[in-house]
């Protein structure tokens, strides 16, 4: 489905410009007439991580003129495996500063604007308003819905990105011209049912590939060639090496695009989500989010740890760590009893842990963990607590020597 240009051209290139995307210009498809639009372009990456970083770069190469970085995460040595955007120096700054010099080094000729803040309900439709499409490079549902909804109601396109291990998506989220991210995901998944990229990991490269499949989309937009992806929603599995692209539809009783909308202003996207940030986490860059109920007791790493040595009163606690194999191989608490989330969840760990003996349960931030202990006091367990934090706690509160992750 060709679309109309999404942006005017700008004035006429210099001789440096022309010199400088002369590979554009020779594409008919593009022509002097594109790399023009390109110029005039503002584009807004909501997230400078792992799907941000490729896309970022590869729109400043392309001479988008105006590019917006929204992040108020900062660099952390772990993003490095995939985050191409930073390096080894940056590990502590603000991406959003790491990125803005990383483009300025690529291309002095676009302008970068930081936006150092967490984009929430209250500011998204003032910052989106100024850019003509968003390319959404955040890990987490609330982020995605609201930068949906937002986009919905000032009429502009949202690029969505997604990866997992080997895994990725890319669609196009058009409520002017087909579905948006509502119309195909109405609800979003239960809380801790789908493993963030820091819990489950992921292939480095593979952020390349569906950043630069997003940024070949915004430029497809921008310029008004091709085919883009709205309607359709494309999967790639970097293990077997496999595109394959579904058409998705554009759903009359939408919730936001629909034919009589319910949402029809930005909404708390942590409580739709039944979700809040927790400890140590930072939004959008590398969001870890946990369940929002009350209900399970908490108990900190410190804490932990005195009742480990018998200063806490509850000699005893029976430590049971939900992460897998490769997880606990990277860090872990010592003597803890690893019993798998999936095995909570079939019902199968409960008869495996006593009932006369205090449990506090872990995994690496204290989402899978907080579920697992959620489905122990359901069971009738009288004594849980759920480790806040994770083992990401502990290495920082008690244990320095362990790499976190």
């Amino acid at each position: 489905m060709g679309l109309p240009p999404l942006v005017e051209p700008s004035a006429t290139l210099s001789a440096l410009e022309i010199e400088r995307y002369a590979r554009h210009v020779l594409i008919p498809e593009v022509g002097m007439q594109g790399q023009r639009r390109l110029k005039n372009a503002r584009v807004l990456v909501v997230g400078a991580g792992g799907l941000g970083s490729p896309a970022l770069i590869y729109l400043a190469a392309a001479g988008v003129g105006t590019i917006g970085v929204v992040d108020d995460d900062v660099v952390e040595l772990s993003n490095l495996q995939r985050q191409v955007a930073h390096g080894v120096a940056d590990v502590g700054r603000l991406k959003s500063a790491s990125a803005a010099q990383r483009l300025e080094s690529v291309n002095p000729l676009v302008q970068v604007v930081r936006h150092d803040v967490r984009i929430d309900s209250a500011n998204a439709l003032e910052i989106i308003a100024d850019y003509d499409l968003v390319l959404d490079g955040t890990d987490n549902f609330p982020t995605r819905y609201l930068l949906n909804d937002a986009c919905v109601l000032l009429g502009k396109p949202d690029i969505w990105g997604s990866i997992y291990r080997f895994d990725g998506q890319a669609s196009i989220w058009w409520a002017r011209h087909g579905p948006c991210y509502r119309c195909v995901f109405p609800e979003p998944p239960p809380p801790g049912s789908v493993p963030s990229c820091a819990e489950g990991g992921v292939l480095g490269v593979l952020c390349a590939a569906i950043g630069s499949t997003q940024a070949a989309e915004a430029v497809k937009l921008i310029v008004g060639i091709g085919d883009p992806l709205v309607g359709r929603l494309t999967v790639h599995d970097a293990l077997h090496q496999s595109w394959d692209v579904l058409t998705v539809h554009k759903n009359p009783d939408c919730a936001v695009c629909g034919e009589s909308p319910t949402v029809t202003e930005l909404v708390d996207y942590k409580d739709f989500c039944a979700v809040t940030p927790s400890a140590g986490a930072g939004m959008p860059g590398g969001a870890v989010l946990a369940h929002a109920g009350g209900d399970v007791p908490q108990i900190s790493a410190l804490e932990l740890a005195d009742q480990l040595s018998g200063k806490g009163g509850s000699p005893g606690v029976l430590l049971v760590d939900v992460r897998g194999s490769e997880e606990r191989a990277i860090a872990a608490i010592p003597g803890a009893q690893a019993i798998h989330l999936d095995e909570f969840r079939s019902g199968a760990a409960v008869p495996q842990i006593p009932f006369d003996q205090p449990v506090v349960i872990f995994c690496k931030a204290g989402v899978r963990s907080e579920e697992a202990s959620r489905i122990l006091v359901e069971a009738g367990h009288p004594d849980v607590r759920n480790l806040q934090g994770g083992v990401l706690a502990w290495i920082r509160d008690v244990d320095r020597a362990q790499p976190r992750y």
